[in-house]
């Protein structure tokens, strides 16, 4: 609610859910913008913009809604955090729809004020508790369910492959790089009774022109690596 003596901008919603509510001949549009400039004169609010989603269904996502969005995008934009609309059903027919979008605005720091009811949103009665709550179980159970099928389906194609997921091996991403590292191994380093250190045959690498996609020498972890 706007302090006493002070104007608070808003910007006002409105939505009807059936074309046939639609036009100039009809009352729906008039209905909602009266009782919210009504309400917004008694509550001490200024609107500064309308917003209208004309035959869009109550039980839509209001991210789905091209006024809504339209509005976000407003709000964003001059600072405005109120939105009025006529009565909560205008906003969303459905209870879970209406927590959640109420929810979502919340989360961008956006008040919802039905003009019907202001205190709709900001009471948290039995009802509501109990739908986020059954809204919150159902989000957790669909993330550990696309979670376990994510599992299955790696371990389907890593029984088939070997492989699935990570980061890829040098012989995978540069089969020539693996395959001159290891010809370089067989070779001995000149005066040497042992086999060439991993650092030479980083730096023959380099002389071939094989080094890191940053220009520099192959460390020597990362030539036993390509060894494996």
């Amino acid at each position: 609610m706007a302090h006493k003596g002070k104007r608070a901008e808003a910007v006002a919603y409105l939505r009807t859910s059936s074309a046939t509510n639609v036009g100039d001949d009809k009352d729906s549009e008039r209905r909602q913008r009266a009782a919210i400039e009504g309400f917004a004169k008694g509550a001490g609010y200024l609107i500064r913009d309308w917003f209208y989603d004309a035959a869009v269904k109550g039980t839509d996502p209001v991210t789905a809604r091209p006024g809504f969005a339209a509005m976000l995008d407003r709000t964003a934009g001059n600072g405005v955090r109120t939105i009025i609309v006529e009565s909560p059903d205008r906003f969303a027919r459905d209870l879970a729809v209406q927590l959640t979008g109420h929810d979502y605005l919340r989360s961008l720091g956006v008040t919802l004020v039905p003009a019907s009811a202001p205190d709709h949103f900001t009471e948290d009665t039995p009802t509501a508790v109990l739908v986020r709550q059954v809204l919150g179980a159902i989000a957790q159970f669909e993330k550990a369910a696309t979670v376990a099928k994510l599992k299955a389906a790696r371990e389907r194609v890593r029984s088939k492959v070997g492989k699935c997921e990570g980061r890829k091996t040098y012989a995978e991403s540069n089969p020539a790089l693996v395959a001159t590292a290891k010809e370089l191994s067989a070779h001995r380093k000149p005066g040497s009774v042992r086999n060439p250190s991993l650092r030479w045959i980083a730096a023959r690498l380099a002389e071939r022109g094989y080094v890191t996609p940053t220009g520099k020498q192959y460390s020597a972890s990362a030539v036993q690596s390509m060894l494996g």
